[in-house]
């Protein structure tokens, strides 16, 4: 082969090797997405210890599609007040958002989400340090063809099952009832979820006063309706209402 055949079949295999080096999304024009998530800096800086220490978290720490690792970090006034991030896909683009318990220092607790970027959207915070709220699940609960947003706010107090709807990345709150929980003080889990059976959608809590396990539907003109499906004697019994009958 001639020099300069040599010459141009090194050089169209140096391009070969360069278009394959770059990553799947950049050929795509595509921004890289979240693929698992946790918190991180653990800290003591919020005395409350619901969940059975004083260790919350001060950072959500993101692995992301194209290999790479991020860290979104909160300001010293507040802290992630929650178990573990949970991946769900909000906004129904394909790509998870991240659903996450927050407190404020001052103001209690807000459920927030995140994306790779920060911060969305917010619930308002309870308003009162020391207050918490306890997620149950997301789901399209009332078939509008946008995710809905479960939690208890204030589980050992107002004892309040709240429904948000993420919309045109806001969270709009459509339900409120009270006489419902999921959690006791220091335990480090939450209770109940939500359950989907013959294409109906429950959420299953505990009532109130902790005698009875609870299915609750959300119609469709915001409704909630609730039943009573069995009695609660220790926390395996939600676990096992997450099943159909």
């Amino acid at each position: 082969m001639h020099s300069a055949g040599r010459f141009l079949t090194m050089r169209l295999a140096l391009l070969l090797a360069c278009v394959l080096a770059v990553p799947v999304s950049a050929v795509a024009g595509q921004a890289a997405t979240i693929t698992s998530a946790t918190y991180g800096q653990p800290t003591t800086r919020y005395q409350h210890g619901v969940l059975g220490d004083t260790i919350e978290y001060g950072a959500l720490e993101l692995r992301l599609s194209d290999g790479s690792a991020r860290t979104l970090t909160l300001p010293k006034s507040r802290v992630f007040e929650d178990l573990a991030p949970r991946l769900v896909d909000v906004d129904l683009d394909g790509d998870p958002e991240i659903i996450a318990v927050e407190s404020s220092l001052t103001l209690g607790a807000r459920l927030s989400i995140y994306d790779e970027n920060g911060l969305l959207t917010a619930t308002p915070y309870i308003g009162r340090s020391h207050r918490w709220l306890a997620p149950i699940g997301a789901a399209d609960l009332d078939g509008d063809g946008h995710i809905e947003i479960a939690y208890i706010d204030r589980p050992h107090l107002a004892k309040t099952l709240r429904i948000w709807r993420y919309k045109s990345g806001q969270l709009i709150n459509i339900a409120n009832q009270s006489g419902y929980t999921n959690h006791r003080i220091g335990w480090d889990f939450i209770l109940g979820g939500i359950r989907e059976c013959a294409n109906d959608l429950e959420i299953i809590t505990a009532s109130g006063n902790w005698s009875q396990i609870m299915a609750t539907k959300l119609s469709a003109d915001g409704q909630l309706i609730s039943s009573e499906i069995g009695s609660y004697d220790r926390p395996e019994d939600l676990t096992s209402a997450l099943t159909c009958p």
